[in-house]
């Protein structure tokens, strides 16, 4: 035996940290003679060969222990040579395969070095499982970072998630351990087993997976993500055109995957990524939203979380098919003219005991003190964004999906959190920055790099903020110090506008600062103006149940004009499903939205209204190209809060093209009310959202109005209107003295 017995049993025992050491083959000299050692370690096998693969030459292995380690000294071999071992396993079978041991590491000392920089933009090529092929033998390389491990292996049924059989390699200082096991496949399912510094043993599944199981078992599956034939390469190139081109139509539907509709008939179930395509898609195009942004489909154990507690950054979550399905899921869309938005979690992440949590038996992906990597509002762990192998693994996330899956832009949730170390948190229980501000200067490092990466990488993805604070330069360019977003959600306005519409009418006049207070900031920021998933849920109601009314009629008639106000003002439009058509419950993820409304005028009244909204934004460049540009907009009257009337202009740089909005939130109907317009002529009614079309009672304005020469609001001449009760109306000036 030239294996020492402490050696042995360090292998027996599975605390061995350098397998490559003594497993695979070995020049050595053995008394007297030179040649090599073969050493295998194999589960129930009762013997083992060596075979020369030039030769077919076989060499008997002796058996060392009963658990399955062999050797053999060869003589007269004085260099490695490739070969195979033939097992004879105890149930009879006898296998024939290339030692895991016998090949060299995977990645190469550059891939490890930009590793540790935090500057190997695309770790998720080579950490992970990745199929491989390597001297013309097939299989599967893995890679795991764990610095602190004492020993790591990778597990699952290929050996009966025993992790004495395949220890991994550690490359050198870098943390990094890999080995490469030939024979395995597509749909192996795997996880790391790590033995830590305290003797404790971990089983985790990889970081960087990319398919996993269902819970409870959660192990990561080797999938190649390669492999989907896309058909979207006309859309791709459109998307690099309008790189940089931000002022464009964006009118975005946000959908959670599970519960837009569900199969009833088979229990209940939600639609696969498949089935889901093509209804999505012709509802949106219907409806004629620009794009859908998809709650986070990353992996997720809970599903109450509704995806925002991450364990599989790099993964399409199992519940709706595969990664492949996903990308059918994507590539039907683009070919339907639709873009896609992910929600993207880098914020925080779950304790879950499998997943990131301690590691390698370290706070590894978070901070050791709890004042740093204690998120206090949902109970999970905050990234520690300045260790660069944590940032490397989140922009490589980021960056996965747009290479992977061909998604349009992130947005980012939960920024606001990232960015100030003493978010939701009291005095004391934080730790101030090295200037002894509050600032997360390593948070707010990773956002710049992260967006610009993704510019860089991906000309014509988008980068969007969900952000919540006054914290400025969120979408001015990393250049001019700002974060590098492209959008940022207009939180503010959607609460000022919320609260407004929560007052009962005959209040609204104290209140009407709440609809005009934006306007002062509406151009510091490239903004979306919002209605998310978080509005309405949590005992908060409904879009059409926050409006102030008794009745339905009279809800779905204030949520028609806060919907027609919303559309014809400036910023980008998102709305969370089922607000399109004025759901009353508030949203359940784990139910069907309630479609069956829709046979009701109060909410397909609702619905019809937002498909018209968005046909006009999109087709009048006035409307969709023109939110960025302060110019662009000006007060026709804002202050008659009495009346609660609110009059507004959006125009082209020369006035040619001339929209005016008058949005009326009363019950009662305002006659001879007058609205002054910088043209005479024809001011066309091309929106009354009180149409009968809509549910509304019809009263409006005939259509259209002409000017009259009596002076209103500053201007020389005005329209003589009615304004019916909770309305919003729009007019498009079509030629200068009409009529």
């Amino acid at each position: 035996m030239i294996i020492s017995k402490p050696e042995l049993t360090s292998f027996i025992e599975a605390k061995h940290a350098t397998p490559h050491d003594l497993l695979g083959m070995h020049p050595v000299t053995h008394g007297r003679s030179q040649g090599v050692v073969v050493r295998a370690f194999l589960r129930e096998a009762e013997g083992c060969y060596v075979i020369d693969a030039a030769t077919g030459e076989t060499w008997p292995m002796k058996r060392l222990d009963e658990a399955g380690f062999f050797e053999v000294f060869i003589p007269r071999k004085k260099t490695c040579f490739r070969y195979q071992l033939r097992a004879a396993l105890r149930n009879g079978e006898m296998r024939q395969f290339y030692d895991p041991y016998s090949f060299l590491p995977t990645l190469s000392e550059q891939d490890i070095y930009l590793f540790n920089q935090g500057n190997e933009h695309r770790a998720h090529d080579k950490l992970g499982a990745h199929l491989r092929v390597i001297d013309e033998v097939k299989g599967v390389a893995f890679a795991v970072w764990a610095p602190n491990a004492a020993r790591v292996s990778v597990v699952g049924n290929f050996n009966h998630w025993d992790g004495r059989f395949h220890p991994m390699r550690r490359i050198g200082a870098s943390g990094v351990w890999e080995l490469f096991l030939p024979g395995l496949g597509e749909g192996e399912i795997y996880k790391f087993e790590i033995f830590d510094q305290q003797g404790h043993l971990r089983i985790k599944t990889d970081p960087y997976g990319t398919y996993f199981e269902a819970p409870p078992n959660n192990a990561s599956i080797v999938c190649d993500t390669s492999k989907f034939e896309w058909h979207d390469a006309a859309w791709l190139e459109q998307r690099r055109a309008q790189a940089g081109q931000l002022d464009r139509p964006m009118s975005v539907y946000e959908v959670h995957f599970g519960s837009w509709r569900r199969v009833v008939e088979d229990a209940n179930r939600p639609l696969t990524y498949r089935e889901m395509a093509p209804l999505l898609a012709d509802y949106v195009v219907e409806m004629g939203f620009t794009h859908i942004e998809l709650m986070p489909v990353s992996e997720h154990p809970f599903d109450g979380s509704w995806g925002y507690q991450v364990t599989g950054f790099f993964a399409p979550t199992h519940r709706y098919g595969s990664p492949e399905d996903f990308a059918f899921f994507v590539d039907h869309l683009h070919q339907r003219g639709i873009g896609i938005i992910l929600d993207w979690v880098p914020a925080h992440f779950p304790r879950d005991t499998f997943a990131l949590a301690e590691f390698d038996g370290t706070h590894l992906y978070d901070h050791a003190d709890p004042r740093q990597g204690a998120h206090m509002d949902w109970g999970t762990l905050i990234f520690n964004y300045g260790r660069n192998e944590v940032r490397g693994f989140l922009i490589a996330s980021a960056l996965s999906w747009f290479d992977r899956y061909h998604i349009d832009g992130l947005r980012v949730d939960a920024v606001a959190s990232m960015l100030y170390l003493d978010y939701s948190r009291k005095e004391g229980e934080w730790i101030p920055n090295k200037y002894g501000g509050r600032e997360n200067l390593d948070a707010i490092d990773f956002l710049r790099q992260a967006n610009d990466l993704a510019h860089h990488y991906h000309p014509g993805v988008f980068m969007i903020a969900e952000e919540s604070t006054s914290f400025g330069g969120v979408t001015k360019p990393t250049k001019d110090g700002g974060l590098g977003f492209d959008y940022k959600w207009n939180m503010g306005w959607m609460n000022d506008t919320l609260r407004y519409f929560s007052k009962e009418p005959v209040h609204r006049k104290w209140h009407h600062n709440d609809l005009t207070f934006g306007m002062l900031y509406q151009y510091a920021e490239n903004f979306i103006s919002v209605f998310s998933h978080d509005e309405v849920t949590h005992g908060k109601g409904s879009m059409l149940y926050k409006m102030s009314a008794w009745h339905i009629p009279e809800k779905a008639a204030n949520l028609r004009a806060l919907y027609g106000y919303m559309w014809s003002y400036p910023g980008k439009k998102l709305v969370f499903m089922g607000s399109e058509f004025g759901q009353s419950h508030e949203w359940n993820y784990n139910t069907s939205l309630d479609w069956h409304l829709c046979q009701y005028l109060d909410h397909e009244g609702i619905r019809l209204l937002m498909r018209d909204l968005n046909a006009l934004y999109r087709r009048e460049p006035v409307l969709s190209l023109n939110d960025f540009n302060s110019h662009g907009f000006r007060w026709i009257n804002c202050t008659d809060g009495d009346a609660s009337v609110l009059s507004y202009l959006r125009s082209d740089p020369f006035e040619q093209v001339l929209f005016a909005t008058v949005g009326h939130f009363t019950p009662v109907v305002r006659s001879d009310y007058r609205m002054g317009v910088p043209r005479r002529g024809f001011w066309k009614e091309v929106v009354n959202t009180n149409s009968q079309y809509y549910g509304g009672s019809g009263l409006g304005n005939g259509g259209g109005k002409a000017t009259e020469d009596v002076p209103a609001d500053g201007f020389a001449q005005s329209l003589n209107l009615t304004l019916p009760p909770y309305s919003t109306t729009v007019f498009k000036w079509t030629a200068e003295g009409w009529g």
